[in-house]
């Protein structure tokens, strides 16, 4: 029923915006390969291949359509992927639901000792799969070093909750009874992660889902499949020497087929999804007609307001990570940067001096702070929106070309003169463009901060203590992250990571994240001779 239905949903549906970067694989069957030459060997070293198997669910498999990953910093391809079918999709659905009968009945501390395990894994690769990240994603050497770190970060963090999740004990009204929380898993967790963090998402949603008595089954963006691989290699051997079905952490690598299937699938207990609104919402939509569990991590229109008594040093290299870091494909970059009109010239300036001063070349080179776009489709999308911006009135301060070299490299770019209502300030384009914006009063600015339909992330700089706790406070920023003094971006996994409206809700990471991964029951015990009844109700 589920397979039949799936057929005949809309191809679009869950397909990532960036699939049609991909090339039918028989097109490059004739070119060379990156990882067939000798300056690409160490991907061997994290089993990758020419054509890789992208289904695993305690066996590697794949029968359905082999798609080529390349290299966004000169489009040459990579390796090939062979993605699931539906019929393998359905098969790693049955080998979860087993496997998780036996994952459930471990107590929680020993699986954390197996998360445990997976991060001191993950250790040893953490440079090869950084390395990977540059190639495949675009992202720079340190940036893709560091979104490792996050996994193996969060799996540390997993290994201490798994001895603290809980429920409390509280007061009952009743003589002889006890009332308490008891927190359950959910069962099987579905991950489907997007290509600008192709490891750290997942790694959040796996530590966490895996800790709590979870098994996960992970679609990865298409255009990253070679890290799902890889990463889920490093895992699946972890489970192996610990002789636990490798189905306890499945891949489907796959398109819009396969994520609508998730999506559908009523024995999905939860589902995780990362990517754009307009997608997300066809998700929640799907999920909510069965009344699932979904954690949505959307798109967001982060801002970083600047007022005038504001440590104007912190400002600038603030600015330049939020707006540039990861080439503006961060969902907390910076896309909004209001400044009190009395240092608006003065910050413009400085800012057009640091853009200019940005190295700009291959990610994987350890001197770059700046790559290229995941996408030609990506370097489309930033050219229409310079041009829209343009139209509405808008100055190019700096940037706003393709830069001539080999892949998918644009200019960092800066816009002034428009209306904080403009409708290209008001829309999420996933590329370096910083709209910079004149304010005169913390009220208006606030306004402006939350009129956009994403709450994602905000920053306000300044000294005022008042100021800050109002910013904090109930008539403040309506983010899920909220920050002061510091830049949107760079978020720690102690916290919980998320947003509001049209980000869709959901919170991954740290704090009390977890409470998404399970089942929460009220339970009340009598252990008295006596039937009092609740609010003194007699019924006799």
């Amino acid at each position: 029923m589920l397979l039949s239905c799936v057929g005949r949903c809309r191809p679009v549906l869950l397909r990532s915006r960036f699939l049609r970067s991909f090339r039918c694989a028989s097109a490059t069957r004739t070119m060379s390969l990156l990882i067939s030459r000798p300056q690409y060997a160490w991907l061997k070293e994290l089993g990758l291949r020419e054509e890789n198997d992208g289904v695993y669910n305690g066996s590697w498999g794949g029968r359905g359509e082999v798609i080529t990953s390349y290299c966004p910093a000169n489009n040459e391809p990579i390796a090939r992927v062979r993605q699931a079918s539906l019929e393998e999709y359905e098969e790693s659905v049955k080998k979860a639901k087993d496997a998780w009968k036996i994952w459930a009945d471990i107590p929680a501390p020993k699986r954390g000792e197996i998360v445990r395990q997976i991060g001191d894994a993950l250790r040893k690769k953490i440079k090869l799969l950084g390395s990977l990240e540059s190639l495949e994603m675009g992202k720079i050497l340190v940036e893709g070093v560091g979104e490792v770190q996050e996994y193996v970060d969060i799996c540390d963090y997993a290994v201490g909750l798994s001895r603290m999740i809980g429920g409390p004990v509280l007061p009952s009204e009743r003589p002889g009874h006890a009332l308490i929380e008891q927190w359950n898993p959910v069962g099987l967790v579905a991950i489907i992660t997007a290509f600008n963090f192709p490891v750290a998402v997942y790694g959040w949603n796996n530590a966490l889902a895996l800790i709590c008595g979870n098994v996960c089954l992970w679609k990865g963006a298409p255009t990253t499949s070679l890290t799902s691989v890889a990463v889920t290699k490093i895992v699946a051997q972890v489970l192996e020497e610990n002789n636990l079905p490798g189905a306890i952490c499945s891949l489907t690598c796959g398109g819009a087929d396969i994520g609508t299937a998730m999506a559908k699938d009523e024995r999905v207990d939860l589902l995780s999804f990362t990517g754009s609104t307009q997608v997300g919402k066809q998700v929640a939509l799907m999920v909510q007609e069965r009344f699932g569990r979904k954690l949505l991590e959307l798109g967001g229109n982060n801002a970083i307001i600047v007022f005038d008594d504001a440590d104007l040093s912190l400002v600038t290299p603030s600015v330049l990570f939020a707006a540039v870091g990861t080439a503006g494909q961060r969902c907390t970059t910076a896309r909004r940067l209001f400044l009190h009109e009395r240092i608006h010239d003065e910050i413009v300036g400085k800012l057009a001096s640091a853009y200019a001063q940005v190295r700009i070349g291959d990610p994987w080179d350890s001197d770059t702070l700046y790559g290229p776009l995941h996408t030609k489709k990506a370097v489309q999308m930033f050219l229409d929106a310079v041009e829209q911006a343009k139209r509405e009135g808008g100055k190019v301060i700096y940037g706003g070309k393709v830069i001539e070299r080999p892949g998918n490299y644009v200019e960092p770019t800066i816009v002034t003169g428009l209306p904080h209502n403009s409708p290209i300030v008001h829309t999420e384009t996933f590329a370096p463009i910083l709209y910079v914006l004149k304010f005169k009063s913390e009220e208006e600015v606030f306004a402006w901060n939350n009129e956009v339909k994403q709450g994602l992330s905000s920053s306000v700089f300044t000294k005022d203590l008042g100021r800050i706790f109002r910013w904090l406070g109930p008539k403040g920023s309506d983010c899920g992250i909220v920050n002061v003094n510091i830049p949107t971006s760079g978020a720690e996994i102690g916290g919980a990571f998320g947003g509001e409206k049209h980000t869709g809700g959901g919170r991954e990471s740290g704090s009390d994240s977890w409470k998404h991964y399970m089942r929460r029951s009220t339970c009340t015990i009598n252990y008295s001779k006596d039937l009092p009844l609740a609010q003194g109700i007699k019924f006799q």
